[in-house]
């Protein structure tokens, strides 16, 4: 065990775990943070996605020990009301089915979308690449993703 220092949606925190432990289990079952979700466990679907320092990356292969010292968002920090324009443009588009998936989602997008505001649909799909949706709505995420490109992203 060793104590490990993050930033998570804005605030500091500080762990005594194994520092190998996931990201993904601090989040869920020390923050009780738990929109980020498990999907596969080894960084293929995407559902535990979320923001370290600015970029998309699979919270189930980050362990602690690297995330120490540096900033994560999850979807619950992404907003305080749940209106950022991704999330605003998933509900208007009606994307979610099942929602396992969309958090994960709905984190890739607003970290591409940050970088580049105005994305083609292969660099939407290339972006979203590996962010599996059981549902298949795929169609409507690259809309959504469209639609909140013409807003504002901070």
């Amino acid at each position: 065990m060793a104590e490990f220092n993050v930033k998570i949606n804005g605030k500091d925190h500080s762990f005594d775990v194994d520092p190998s432990t996931p990201m993904l289990w601090v989040l869920r079952d020390h923050m009780k943070l738990v929109g980020t979700k498990f999907g596969c466990g080894i960084a293929q679907c995407g559902a535990c996605t979320v923001h370290f320092n600015g970029s998309a990356v699979r919270s189930c292969q980050l362990p602690i020990s690297a995330a120490a010292d540096n900033e994560i968002i999850t979807i619950e920090g992404l907003s305080e009301k749940g209106d950022h324009p991704v999330q605003q443009a998933w509900l208007d588009v009606d994307v979610p089915q099942c929602g396992y998936c969309q958090a994960g989602q709905i984190m890739s997008a607003a970290a591409l979308l940050k970088r580049n505001p105005s994305p083609s649909d292969e660099e939407i799909e290339s972006a979203m690449n590996g962010n599996i949706c059981r549902c298949g709505t795929y169609t409507r995420i690259k809309e959504a993703i469209k639609k909140a490109s013409n807003s504002q992203i901070a």
